[in-house]
């Protein structure tokens, strides 16, 4: 009997040291939750950022309350969506520059993994570029094909802006350029806003830039588009070819898409990914791309997505290496 009392007792000592499995866990989210964007406020992304912690809101019925953590080319509100407590208290946006393109071309390593240290729930919006030239400077230029002759015929002597060295737009260039065989001269700018005026003003022949903010320019003439960097033709440009036509693998479309910090539960993660879809579907969604000149994305789910980010990676860090491009 003491033998017995023994085992029964040591069986109600473990049945208190182990979890209690029955019981539900609790509701997520029960607080609200911290939606960092890693972008000053105002532009596309900031928009996208805020139109979905809106319909998070709706759909979980708890605050999504934006915290804008821009700067160092957005990788500071990165590496704070990296170091949130992996519990479902903070979830936020990654993209192209902070998980792609930084880690192929800096120098000196980032305070956070690209891959491992998120938790990917979907892509969110893509922004394709535009292979644009001035029209004036470069005037028996009508088509990609022409501006590869002229190329091959003069290297470096067409020169080519960016809105800085390791940015999207240069490494776009730098990606077109490896593809067609051609060489021309890069000269760097602080931006987008000073690209775009030294392209108008002729001081550059050509660029890359963005429909939603050349479109205009387009429409008056004032640059000339051949192509689109987009994997496809772009709704908006039904007749402008894209670069992949005539060479594959010329592709660069900006990405912004939304992540946990990596070791979010799954249910968790599970919830978003679904809530997020709804918000990509919705019409409204739909609508509001148009305005801003984004596109869709195809990579929607977790895997998808995280695959998508190890193939943009292994791109660049590929390209920078070929190209031998190194940013402080």
């Amino acid at each position: 009997m003491r033998l017995a009392r023994r085992h029964l007792a040591g069986l109600g000592l473990a049945a208190l040291a182990t979890p209690r499995l029955g019981l539900a866990q609790p509701a997520w989210p029960s607080r609200p939750v911290r939606f960092i964007i890693p972008f000053p406020p105002g532009g596309a992304a900031d928009l996208v950022g805020r139109m979905l912690a809106q319909h998070l809101q709706a759909s979980f019925g708890q605050g999504f309350v934006v915290e804008n953590r821009g700067g160092a080319g957005s990788a500071i509100g990165v590496d704070a969506l990296a170091k949130a407590a992996p519990d479902g208290g903070a979830v936020g946006m990654i993209n192209i520059a902070a998980n792609a393109i930084l880690p192929a071309v800096r120098k000196n390593p980032l305070p956070y993994r690209p891959i491992e240290d998120f938790a990917p729930v979907s892509n969110l919006a893509v922004t394709p570029a535009l292979l644009l030239v001035n029209p004036t400077k470069l005037p028996d230029v009508k088509t990609v094909a022409d501006l590869v002759a002229r190329a091959k015929a003069n290297p470096e002597a067409i020169n080519f802006g960016s809105s800085g060295v390791g940015s999207s737009l240069h490494l776009g260039m730098e990606l077109f350029m490896a593809k067609a065989g051609i060489r021309m001269t890069h000269v760097p700018f602080a931006g987008g806003g000073p690209l775009l005026q030294a392209l108008l003003a002729g001081t550059i022949d050509c660029s890359l830039d963005v429909a939603a903010t050349t479109t205009q320019l387009i429409r008056e003439g004032r640059i000339l588009a051949l192509a689109t960097t987009a994997p496809a033709r772009m709704p908006i440009y039904p007749n402008l070819p894209a670069l992949n036509e005539a060479y594959p693998g010329a592709e660069l479309a900006s990405w912004h898409g939304l992540a946990a910090p990596a070791g979010t539960p799954a249910p968790i993660l599970a919830r978003l990914a679904t809530a997020t879809q709804g918000f990509l579907q919705a019409a409204e969604t739909r609508q509001r791309y148009t305005q801003l000149n984004l596109e869709m994305p195809q990579q929607t789910s977790p895997e998808a997505f995280r695959d998508f980010m190890v193939r943009e990676l292994a791109t660049f860090r590929d390209l920078a290496r070929a190209q031998n491009i190194v940013v402080e």
